[in-house]
């Protein structure tokens, strides 16, 4: 403890080694936080608000000497209340939010952001620098110039890494020179922008469905039969051509294996596809279909394919019906090994 500085406070020693009155507990802290500093232990002050950081440090500054029975008192009582602690909150909206993620409703979550935006303790830049790029990058695209260049200052360098490459080049330009002149921006200034971006994001209005429209007007064709399909997609187009062309694009299905799996991945699917489903899916494809067989034929080992051919000539005609089934559950290992991350779907716009 001889590394330990002491303290002084008024009227408390007459001098030294002499045993002091009860410290307050802003003093108290204040030994603590000067103990375990000279044990080389850091505490996290800055979790503590602006104004209890204010406090504290003011106190150490006026603090001298401290004689070792009250060291001694106030470490006793420090040990024994931290002891008696069950069991501690987060503190703060905030705190709370962090502590419920994925247990409150998106209205109520919404309403309790907005009212942690507006609690002088909040960092809305935490809560911001948290989201995800897409729903960010509406702002930055709304934005001035200005407050883009704070906003990609706040992220992580990966984020706005992202979240720059993804304006258009003119945009990306400006709002990366206007990152060399934020050096000289008040504190307060981009505490004020954090809070109204806060504000703007968390005003937005929750959304229904995880998914957009092109995307689950996709999923349901995927798993509906080709006629109800082929229906459904000549339909959009007469209403909206961009819309029906978007969903064509989303659409995965058995005719649409050469065009979006890498050929390399074929014998890893096949590993996963029972032998007997596939050969009713490859003895029943028909027109377009016809193709999407013989590239999962000519993409494996000869020796496979010839057996195949083989016992798919043995099997006959095959109904309609049990074809497409079939080459839906093709389909469905197809999907899960995508989720997966096993393989990955070339995209339906590149060559």
């Amino acid at each position: 403890m001889n590394a330990i500085s002491p303290m002084q406070r008024p009227g408390a020693m007459t001098g030294l080694g002499v045993a002091a009155p009860g410290l307050s507990r802003r003093q108290k802290a204040a030994v603590i936080v000067r103990l375990l500093s000279s044990e080389g232990l850091k505490l996290s002050l800055s979790e503590l608000s602006e104004d209890d950081q204010t406090e504290l440090a003011a106190q150490i500054a006026e603090m001298k000497l401290v004689d070792r029975n009250t060291l001694r008192e106030v470490v006793e009582e420090f040990c024994t209340e931290l002891e008696a602690v069950g069991l501690a909150f987060p503190g703060g909206l905030e705190g709370a939010l962090t502590l419920l993620d994925g247990q409150l409703s998106s209205s109520a979550a919404n309403r309790l952001r907005r009212l942690a935006s507006g609690s002088s303790r909040a960092d809305p830049w935490e809560r911001i620098s948290g989201l995800a790029p897409e729903l960010l990058l509406p702002v930055l695209e709304q934005e001035s110039t200005e407050v883009g260049a704070v906003l990609l200052s706040k992220l992580s360098v990966a984020k706005a890494a992202e979240l720059l490459g993804k304006l258009p080049g003119e945009k990306a330009r400006r709002v990366a020179y206007a990152v060399s002149l934020t050096g000289n921006i008040a504190p307060e200034t981009v505490l004020r922008i954090g809070l109204a971006l806060a504000q703007q994001l968390d005003a937005a209005p929750p959304k229904a469905f995880d998914q957009g429209p092109v995307e689950r007007v996709g999923a349901i064709l995927n798993y509906s039969p080709a006629a109800t399909r082929d229906t459904v997609l000549k339909g959009l187009e007469e209403e909206d051509e961009v819309f029906a062309e978007q969903v064509r694009k989303a659409i995965f299905t058995f005719t649409n294996i050469p065009a979006r799996i890498d050929p390399r991945d074929i014998p890893k699917i096949l590993r996963n596809v029972d032998q007997a489903r596939l050969i009713v899916a490859l003895a029943g494809a028909k027109g377009s279909d016809e193709k999407a067989a013989e590239f999962i034929l000519t993409n494996m080992s000869q020796r496979m394919a010839q057996n195949l051919r083989e016992e798919m000539a043995n099997l006959g005609k095959v109904k309609d019906r049990d074809a497409e089934e079939a080459m839906s559950e093709v389909v469905n290992v197809i999907r899960e090994m995508e989720g997966s991350g096993e393989i990955f779907l070339v995209a339906a716009d590149e060559d």
